[in-house]
């Protein structure tokens, strides 16, 4: 196939574009100066002109509690805007199939866990990424809609857990909890401080996937795009707590220090585990173990340092 890959320089992208290499696929990465998906028109004519048999939009607007709390409408008005633009303008010319990748900050801040697929919309979003989650339900919304009213396109969101991996962000005013921690943790070891803060008392549970499994789920599984359902979670199966996640990263960096917890500062949802059934029927499982993820992370983020 011909596979247009958009957000190549992101974590996501970037780790599928790794991934697809010695592939049969001509998979496309246009930057941003080839391709602005903030702009319609360009988007069109650049689909019109290279009409690939699938999209995988990838490109958005990312970052952790703190920086979605800083500009919530930053992160709703880009990620609509981009996502509106590569979708409709896929629609017009007449791409046959897309990939668009979700949130699980897409669901509602009270649910059931496992959350399943069918959750969506069933209640309010957690208020400190309100504007990204609102961007991302409007996305999937649009690719169902689309979906149902034409079989012949078929545009379906996967819906990941948290992602970390090569390839994040590090700087601790956008990074996410587990990148965060890396840092933090790294600092921590580097200076000989005695101590690492954590926001809130640790107990919350979050769900880590590695970015390189995302990945390989694509590469393994985009021969049967067609049996994937119109939304579908993409899970690391188990969660852990905040504080767990630090003891992992500590022991990974073989840092001796002790952990301080701010209970002044956000934590979000106190549970965010997704239901993995539509990925087991198509019989995948993430193949990196947590501590495997945090030594290729760490690797990554020193040679970054470097």
């Amino acid at each position: 196939m011909k596979i247009l890959v958009t957000g190549t320089t992101g974590m996501v992208g970037r780790n599928i574009l790794e991934a697809f290499q010695g592939s049969t696929h001509d998979v496309l990465s246009p930057n941003r100066n080839a391709l602005n998906l903030f702009d319609q028109q360009t988007v069109l004519h650049y689909l019109d002109k290279h009409k690939p048999d699938l999209i995988i939009h990838c490109a958005g607007k990312v970052g952790g509690i703190k920086a979605n709390m800083d500009d919530l409408l930053g992160y709703y008005v880009e990620n609509l805007d981009m996502g509106k633009n590569l979708v409709l303008s896929a629609r017009k010319v007449g791409i046959p199939r897309l990939i668009n990748f979700g949130s699980s900050c897409m669901y509602p801040r009270v649910t059931p866990n496992p959350i399943k697929e069918t959750q969506l919309l069933t209640g309010e979003f957690e208020p400190t990424n309100e504007g990204y989650a609102l961007a991302k339900i409007s996305v999937q919304r649009m690719c169902s809609y689309i979906s149902d009213q034409d079989s012949n396109l078929k545009y379906k969101t996967l819906i990941p857990c948290n992602l970390y991996g090569p390839h994040d962000k590090f700087d601790l005013e956008l990074a996410h909890m587990l990148p965060a921690a890396i840092h933090k943790i790294h600092v921590a070891k580097k200076n000989n401080e005695r101590s690492v803060m954590i926001w809130g008392d640790g107990t919350a549970r979050r769900e880590f996937l590695y970015s390189g499994d995302v990945a390989d789920f694509i590469v393994k599984k985009i021969n049967c795009f067609d049996a994937w359902p119109s939304v579908m979670n993409l899970s690391a199966i188990v969660d852990h707590t905040i504080t767990e996640y630090y003891q992992k990263t500590k022991e990974v960096i073989g840092y001796t220090g002790d952990f301080e917890f701010d209970l002044t500062k956000p934590v979000g949802m106190m549970q965010k585990l997704i239901d993995p059934s539509a990925q087991e029927v198509l019989g995948w499982m993430p193949p990196t173990t947590l501590e495997k993820g945090i030594e290729r992370t760490y690797r990554y983020f020193l040679q970054q340092q470097a």
